[in-house]
């Protein structure tokens, strides 16, 4: 007799199951039915921010001018500058920037807690991750930067990578490491960039040791937390039902509007912990809320890519985060 209620409760269990995957399988339809108009959003974006070719701020192979310099033994002739030198007793050479393309990883967080919208906006918190992360790949690769999307493809220069890797990223959205709330481990280079678009509410210990292991490597990063508006401020009010997008939890509330204050310290905390993290790294942090304009963070982005994602800054970075880490460097 006991066997029953156990059978009973077992197939419960595979029932429950069953209709989880049913409705990942079909979100993962929805989100590949979406790419292509989310790449069109993003590339539209794109096209209204001009990204230039990173300078390394020191003479090297390049386009722009950087200086003159009165020549030395052993510098070729073919490098003087007559008209320059003309106007001098002194022979100067003419010096261009030194200017390299970068390597650029961005991750976009597509695990279920990422479909989120409320009654305040109806723009899901995982398209809005796409969107920036395929308006700066965008960005990157118009500007001759080798960029990947982790999980999906390897860095690449191509003109058309946006719409290769959204035809991948299709193909591929039913694959464990495209859900999971942490980027994929990847062999990042040194001096490579990483930029992460998620809504970071996980404990924060998973990610602060990833976050380390890439920085002690000299990898720089940027960090945007995407949020709904009404995960920032809790606008509910009245009995409210709670439930997990990524479990089995549910939690009534009787007065959901009395949890406000103590929400917002807990989320407040927890953002302090994560902006600390970034703060010691020397890696960037930025909040974006799905009812703002999308080009918002990725001008952010951009301008701090172009202003510090060299080798020398990344450098002069992790030499300040090396001596902010000791107590008789504290100030």
């Amino acid at each position: 007799m006991a066997l029953i209620p156990q059978k009973a409760a077992q197939q419960k269990v595979l029932d429950e199951t069953r209709a989880k995957l049913l409705d990942v399988e079909a979100s993962a339809h929805d989100l590949a039915d979406r790419v292509p108009e989310l790449l069109l959003e993003a590339q539209r974006i794109a096209a209204t921010i001009v990204h230039g070719t990173h300078g390394r701020k020191r003479p090297g192979p390049g386009e722009t001018f950087w200086q003159f310099r009165q020549m030395q033994a052993g510098d070729p002739t073919h490098l003087i500058d007559w008209r320059r030198s003309a106007a001098s007793d002194h022979l100067f050479i003419r010096e261009r920037e030194w200017e390299a393309a970068h390597t650029a990883w961005v991750w976009a967080d597509l695990s279920p807690s990422m479909v989120f919208h409320s009654h305040l906006v109806p723009t899901q918190k995982r398209d809005r991750a796409l969107v920036l992360a395929f308006a700066l790949i965008e960005l990157l690769v118009r500007a001759g930067e080798r960029t990947s999307l982790m999980g999906v493809n390897n860095p690449t220069q191509s003109r058309k990578a946006t719409t290769r890797i959204a035809e991948m990223l299709a193909a591929r959205l039913r694959e464990a490491p495209l859900t999971q709330s942490l980027p994929p481990e990847e062999r990042v280079g040194r001096f490579h960039t990483v930029l992460w678009i998620s809504d970071f509410l996980d404990p924060l210990g998973p990610l602060e040791e990833r976050m380390r292991t890439l920085a002690g490597s000299g990898v720089n990063g940027h960090l945007v937390q995407v949020l709904d508006p009404a995960e920032e401020t809790l606008a509910y009010e009245g009995r409210i039902e709670f439930v997990g997008v990524e479990g089995s939890e549910r939690w009534l509330a009787d007065r959901a509007e009395s949890l406000r204050d103590r929400y917002r310290e807990r989320l407040d905390a927890h953002r302090t912990q994560l902006k600390d993290i970034c703060r010691s790294l020397g890696w960037s942090f930025l909040v974006h809320h799905t009812d703002r304009a999308a080009t918002e963070p990725v001008l952010a982005l951009n301008l701090r890519l172009a202003g510090g994602i060299g080798a020398d800054a990344a450098l002069e970075r992790r030499e300040q985060t090396r001596d902010q880490t000791q107590p008789e460097g504290r100030s």
